[in-house]
């Protein structure tokens, strides 16, 4: 495995275990501190996720024109640490929707060249497991990131907001790794084309099996909403606010364990098998959380949610890998992020309101729906294909 993959791997630990520090206790936050109703959780993930999916679009395609992709991904890590501090002083949701804006929009600017920079220094044989590994550290850093929390917020006597302060530290250290410690390819540094990036013409080389793969992606993406309702399941259940966290760290466990492995396999077999399990994983969990009204029950259903995700997200980084052109992965990566984010928003607005209106039930009720859609659909495809 690349030297830089592992560098890369643990600065998005490092970045995991503060955001983690302060989403895992968002929701509860909003809710119980701010006044928020479910809708407004909602509403504030879907846009916060969205936008960071938009600006991967421009940042994917300016790092393919520019050739600097450790730039890109310096300046998002940097933009994602000064936003931290703002959590900490948030009076009122639309503060926190500001922090929530700043903080993923320099997720945004990170993500697309992070992932194509690991494409780059990987052989394409070890595609999957590149992916899956940086994927599981960053999951490693966001099961510490709660279990870090319940400790301070014990240490602290419930200060949520002193929490927030001490997440600022772990992001800082993050930007400082990837400035020290990642050494972009020299000919990554010496392909600089100034025009305009997303033009018509690149986008014409992009291949019928990339589209596929957004469209799947897009698809998952309805069916899987904000984490942010895992908590809110949690506390409603009746989890104190001091262990609502454990819903995150059984989630984050899972992933972490699951990332790495699942990526590994997908080199050697069909990568969208794999992909069935994941969707047959995130059924589970919805059902769980539907219909289960106790502390073990939402944990469980938790763990299945990270198995989905273990088994989903570093394959289709390496899927849009797989596709795309090698100058124009940047792009790639930024347009498979931009239809995954616009479905995100939709389905987390529609899960807050699902929630506000029918309740807890419905909404995860909702998603099981989709993800049984998604599954016929892959299924439908992998007949056609064979």
């Amino acid at each position: 495995m690349p030297r830089t993959v592992w560098a890369l791997g643990f600065v998005s630990l490092l970045m995991d275990v503060s955001s983690e520090m302060i989403h895992s206790f968002l929701p509860v936050f909003l809710v119980s501190t701010l006044g928020a109703t479910p809708l407004v959780v909602g509403l504030i993930e879907g846009i916060a996720e969205g936008t960071a999916s938009v600006t991967r679009v421009f940042s994917g395609a300016i790092s393919d024109r520019l050739g600097k992709r450790k730039l890109l991904a310096v300046l998002g890590y940097g933009l994602g640490a000064v936003a931290k501090p703002l959590f900490a002083v948030a009076a009122t949701p639309y503060a926190v929707l500001v922090a929530r804006f700043a903080d993923r929009v320099g997720k945004g600017i990170r993500g697309a060249p992070r992932d194509a920079l690991v494409a780059d220094v990987t052989p394409a044989s070890a595609r999957g497991a590149a992916h899956g590994v940086r994927q599981a550290l960053d999951t490693v850093g966001a099961f510490a990131g709660p279990a870090l929390g319940i400790v301070l917020l014990i240490a602290l006597a419930g200060d949520l907001r002193a929490v927030f302060a001490v997440a600022t530290v772990p992001a800082a250290l993050a930007v400082g790794l990837l400035v020290f410690g990642v050494e972009e390819p020299a000919r990554a540094r010496d392909r600089v084309r100034p025009s305009m990036p997303l033009r018509r013409s690149e986008l014409a080389r992009l291949t019928r099996t990339f589209w596929w793969v957004v469209g799947l992606a897009t698809v998952f993406t309805l069916a899987r909403f904000s984490e942010a309702f895992l908590v809110l399941r949690a506390q409603e259940v009746g989890l104190p606010l001091v262990w609502v966290p454990l819903v995150m760290l059984a989630m984050n466990a899972v992933y972490a364990l699951v990332s790495a492995p699942a990526g590994g396999l997908s080199d050697r077999i069909d990568r969208r098998r794999v992909l069935v399990g994941g969707l047959v994983a995130l059924i589970c969990a919805d059902l769980v959380l539907a219909g289960v009204g106790s502390v073990g029950g939402v944990l469980l259903g938790a763990g299945l949610w990270g198995l989905h995700m273990g088994l989903t997200q570093g394959l289709f980084a390496a899927m849009v890998a797989d596709a795309a052109p090698r100058d124009l992965r940047g792009t790639a990566f930024g347009l498979f992020h931009l239809a995954t984010g616009v479905a995100l928003l939709a389905a987390s607005g529609l899960a807050g309101w699902l929630w506000q209106t029918f309740g807890s039930a419905a909404t995860f009720g909702c998603g099981a729906a989709f993800a049984g859609v998604a599954l016929v659909g892959l299924l439908a495809g992998m007949r056609r294909r064979a």
